[in-house]
């Protein structure tokens, strides 16, 4: 099983101190971050990809490319990129040469985002959210497994005889994982493929969270790709940890009150009570990070947010050393605990790469 962070970029006031860091700063926190995850034995660093204020990480390949030659073991992933406003030629050719740079570390999180203006900012209609997804991913899986591509659709101009460069490495697509929060839709278009399916896990109380990842196993084995225990769930989650759970709570408050997305809304109490969100002791993050898979089933990722509303870069990098020397160890005997033989483990470019040469010597 993976363990890892994924970062959504924002850039906000310290509630705290008052002060807000530059856009330079937060970049370079995010970078802080990643280097970090892998120094304490993490397996993924994810960004997302925003168009607008308060985010950053407008061009996830800039910053992962960036990690890719200051890291050694760590995949880079992203949280999610998007698939509905990107150009589809430019994502297969963008992650390609990251992938290469990467030496494979690369896969995607492929997703429609929750940004309702960047549709018109890059020429597209959010009422046709759903069939861009459709739409620009089948041409995607086209122009990384097929080396000349012909194909006419709605959403872009035809290609005729076209060859994305450079290809995959080694000839194998980085895997992709389909994200969503409330799309059913999506988890159908991941298990069609036989893809990865991540549930963010954040916002939604746990029953919500159970339907979405059964829909996607059931159809996974509808489409013939295993059994629905078989199939490639990631999962995400939001923790804030001290050694004793009060101060936690006595700290985080501020930051929970004025977070972009949820701030002024429930309160804190009510949140972590019907949602993953944990803000307590490290013991308190594995008691609730493990019953994840009570609704979830044996999973392949788990990816914590760390580092938004404001949080100052040393706040978060102490939680990412709590996680790679306090929590995730336990995390990883607790979930081996029992996990089926059958249960596949999270692909990876070698995995893949392998699965692909047993295939030509059967052929």
């Amino acid at each position: 099983m993976q363990f890892g962070i994924f970062t959504v970029g924002d850039v906000a006031t310290d509630p705290h101190t008052g002060r807000t860091p530059t856009e330079h700063e937060r970049i370079k926190a995010m970078v802080a971050i990643a280097l970090k995850a892998e120094e304490v034995g993490l397996d993924v660093f994810a960004t997302g990809e925003h168009h607008n204020p308060p985010f950053v990480p407008s061009s996830p390949t800039t910053l992962l490319g960036h990690v890719a030659a200051r890291t050694e073991r760590i995949i880079l992933s992203t949280s999610t990129a998007l698939i509905t406003t990107n150009d589809p030629v430019k994502i297969a050719e963008d992650y390609a040469m990251l992938q290469h740079l990467a030496d494979g570390r690369v896969d995607l999180m492929m997703g429609r985002g929750n940004t309702g203006p960047v549709y018109p900012w890059f020429g597209k209609d959010i009422r046709e959210g759903i069939s861009l997804a459709i739409e620009n991913y089948a041409l995607l899986r086209r122009l990384w497994r097929e080396d000349v591509v012909n194909w006419e659709g709605k959403f872009r101009t035809p290609l005729q005889g076209f060859t994305s460069t450079p290809r995959p490495l080694d000839g194998v697509a980085p895997f992709v994982w389909h994200g969503s929060i409330r799309s059913p839709e999506i988890a159908e278009q991941a298990a069609y493929y036989g893809d990865g399916f991540f549930h963010n896990n954040i916002f939604w109380p746990a029953d919500h969270t159970q339907r979405m990842v059964e829909l996607y196993r059931s159809r996974y084995a509808h489409y013939g790709h295993g059994t629905p225990e078989q199939a490639i769930v990631g999962l995400g989650g939001q923790v804030f940890m001290r050694r004793n759970s009060q101060d936690a709570v006595k700290e985080f408050r501020p930051y929970f009150d004025n977070a972009p997305v949820y701030g002024h809304g429930p309160s804190l109490e009510d949140f972590t009570e019907q949602t993953p969100l944990t803000v307590g002791s490290p013991e308190q993050v594995i008691e609730k990070t493990l019953k994840f898979r009570e609704y979830a089933g044996d999973y392949q990722r788990q990816l914590f947010l760390v580092d938004h509303a404001g949080l100052p870069l040393k706040t978060v990098l102490e939680q990412i050393d709590m996680l790679g020397e306090e929590v995730v160890p336990v995390l990883r005997k607790e979930f081996a605990a029992g996990r089926p033989a059958d249960v596949p483990e999270a692909p990876t470019h070698a995995s893949l790469l392998a699965a692909e040469r047993n295939k030509e010597v059967v052929a």
